[in-house]
């Protein structure tokens, strides 16, 4: 962090990782949402990404860095904005006109790293264990039974499901302003802020839905 000295290269530093987050979160929808059309490609997809040496060892730490640098981040720059607020209210004596998204992006933030934490328990850690400690040979119709699996749970899902639908709010707030942070500001500006808005809604209802049909498919058979 000691690059990022001025508020303003912190600010584009928090938006350029944000943006490639979210970036990632909708390639990683595309292949969740090919189990429900059909199971055979989110194996074939799966696969691919589990044995690629370059998403492997290039990607997928680039990946990680990228998410622990943007909550890192983003937790000092929520700090000190909510110092700034908490100012700002003793001298107005008002509420601020900022959206409830705006005012606890930390909130949010924080639930959704948990879910990470969830989300690697559930899936990349049993993908190293498998691959590099037990070192069972690569299958690639694994994949979907694995995924299925992991939503049998009620419990499970609903705390997925939570996840997702706090993220509709981290995501619409800070879809649109990584944009403004990185001096985004033209005649598209106000299609590209529904975008993100539109996004922001349709993306973790996406993944809410995915694991809703997969819990209650379960129950059907």
């Amino acid at each position: 962090m000691g690059l990022l000295k001025s508020s303003v290269a912190r600010k584009v530093a928090m938006a350029l990782s944000g943006l490639f987050l979210v970036f990632f979160l909708g390639q990683h929808f595309v292949i969740n949402l090919s189990s429900v059309v059909d199971p055979d490609t989110f194996n074939s997809w799966s696969h691919f990404m589990g044995t690629n040496g370059l998403i492997q060892f290039v990607l997928q730490p680039i990946l990680i860095f990228g998410v622990i640098f943007h909550f890192v981040l983003g937790f000092r720059l929520e700090l000190q904005n909510n110092k700034a607020r908490a100012i700002r209210y003793k001298s107005y004596k008002g509420q601020l006109s900022s959206s409830w998204a705006s005012r606890n992006m930390l909130i949010t933030g924080v639930v959704i790293l948990a879910f990470l934490g969830l989300h690697f328990y559930d899936f990349w850690v049993p993908e190293i264990v498998h691959k590099y400690i037990e070192s069972h040979p690569a299958d690639a119709e694994r994949y979907f039974p694995e995924l299925v699996h992991k939503f049998e749970s009620p419990v499970r899902v609903g705390l997925y499901c939570l996840a997702f639908v706090l993220l509709i709010f981290h995501l619409w707030h800070g879809f649109s302003s990584a944009f403004q942070s990185v001096g985004f500001n033209n005649k598209y500006s106000r299609g590209l802020k529904g975008f993100t808005r539109l996004y922001a809604v349709l993306i973790p209802l996406g993944f809410v839905f995915i694991a809703l049909y997969h819990h209650f498919n379960q129950l059907h058979h």
